[in-house]
């Protein structure tokens, strides 16, 4: 039996929700999906949609989803992890997987680059508690 919930720095609702703290309790494990909340947590949209995204067809993704906050949030994220030594889809990732409850990550990679730069991300899986502070004050 799994547990696979949407997680990532945006949908926090298993945090909230207190399905990691059951877990937890449970000695249980979970496998989040999403962790890049469909290419948010890139810096794909930082300066606007690209022809050809997520986005531009619209299935999970919608230009919608895509407002000014959005990207003031994602963009405040992205100087966290140039600062850290990464990129944002990696510092997503990392962040994914700090929970002991998150026992693995599922992500929908479309090109090899995108698979070694989440695997990547395991070089410095750690963060400090100001960062950590920092996040949620930015995405509180």
């Amino acid at each position: 039996i799994i547990h696979q919930p949407r997680y990532n720095m945006l949908q926090r609702e298993p945090e909230r929700e207190g399905v990691f703290d059951a877990l937890g309790h449970e000695g249980m494990g979970s496998i989040v999906f999403s962790p890049l909340a469909q290419g948010l947590l890139t810096d794909k949209y930082l300066n606007g949609i690209p022809e050809g995204s997520r986005a531009t067809v619209g299935h999970f993704l919608k230009k919608e989803n895509i407002t000014s906050d959005v990207v003031r949030r994602t963009s405040a994220l992205n100087k966290i992890a140039y600062q850290r030594g990464q990129t944002l889809a990696q510092m997503a990732f990392a962040w994914v997987l700090r929970k002991p409850e998150v026992t693995s990550a599922l992500m929908g990679a479309s090109k090899v680059q995108q698979v070694d730069e989440a695997v990547s991300a395991l070089s410095r899986p750690d963060f400090s508690a100001d960062e950590l502070r920092e996040i949620d004050r930015l995405l509180g």
